[in-house]
């Protein structure tokens, strides 16, 4: 009933058109918010037995950005905070819902979502490359190695040095250096799968989070991205000549090099010293070195 209400409410909006889907269960309806297929949700708070705020919390709890109204005949402020501090867009009751109210409760909600959108693009990438930076980038590390202890999974950090990114800034000027470290994220999105993550670590240094897979898997990866590197130079500006460069990367895998983000990283840390030491160009696995000297 609730269904052809809104959506004849929907067929009724003046300026904006939206396709309705409707879900009554609980965790298909939080598996498909989760998938952020979808531009807003109009969420009952009571979802039969549940909560539907405590639905919406779950989504968030899980990274979900969609824009969300809570819908309820309990036209109480309790309800109104409990609904916005869950995170909620916006709150309407169902007794006051008009075609007009509801069309521009979703219009600010879907500009609330853009702009929120925007904010987090900023507070989470880098501003030359649109990596993800390095705040970004422990966070995910620390929800990993949250995720794979308790399922019993691994995952690999791989950590990147540009081999003498000085000299090219010395050699050809900071704005190329700057195209060089672009080109190089271009490179390491295009070898990397949507489910890892690639981050900008500070000035030279880059980071690959690699989910799952053995430690040769990584290495193997990592080898390759050396490869690939060496042999793609960054495009120059016309007439500008192409500019070579070449990587050196330590890997480190969990649980096997560290226990804890502080410990997988300075394992990753000292792989990528132990690469630099050989020659640059190259790749090292932090499980193949001697065990490190006591404090």
């Amino acid at each position: 009933m609730q269904f052809k209400v809104v959506q004849e409410m929907l067929r009724r909006f003046q300026r904006e058109r939206f396709e309705l889907e409707w879900d009554g269960n609980y965790e298909s309806a939080l598996a498909k918010l989760t998938t952020g297929d979808f531009c807003a949700c109009l969420l009952d708070y009571q979802l039969g037995t549940r909560d539907g705020l405590q639905l919406l919390r779950d989504a968030t709890a899980a990274q979900c950005h969609t824009p969300v109204i809570v819908l309820t005949g309990w036209g109480t402020e309790d309800v109104d905070v409990a609904a916005m501090r869950a995170g909620a867009s916006d709150y309407l009751n169902k007794d006051e819902i008009t075609p007009r109210l509801l069309e521009r409760a979703l219009r600010y909600a879907l500009k609330l979502g853009d702009t929120l959108a925007s904010l987090r693009h900023l507070a989470t990438r880098d501003e030359v490359t649109g990596l993800l930076n390095r705040r970004e980038l422990e966070r995910i590390l620390a929800a990993e190695r949250q995720r794979a202890g308790r399922f019993l999974r691994t995952f690999a950090l791989l950590l990147i040095d540009l081999d003498q990114f000085k000299a090219i800034n010395d050699t050809h000027g900071h704005p190329a250096g700057d195209r060089v470290l672009r080109h190089v994220a271009e490179l390491l999105l295009g070898q990397t799968r949507a489910a890892d993550s690639v981050a900008r670590y500070g000035g030279d240094e880059l980071a690959i989070i690699q989910i799952e897979g053995t430690p040769a898997d990584a290495l193997a990866a990592a080898r390759r991205l050396c490869e690939m590197a060496s042999a793609t130079p960054c495009p120059q500006p016309a007439p500008g000549e192409p500019i070579p460069f070449s990587l050196s990367i330590g890997v480190a895998t969990y649980p096997l090099d560290g226990d804890s983000v502080e410990q997988l990283i300075a394992a990753a840390d000292r792989a990528l010293y132990a690469a630099k030491s050989k020659g640059r160009n190259c790749a090292c696995l932090a499980s193949d070195l001697p065990p490190p000297s006591p404090a």
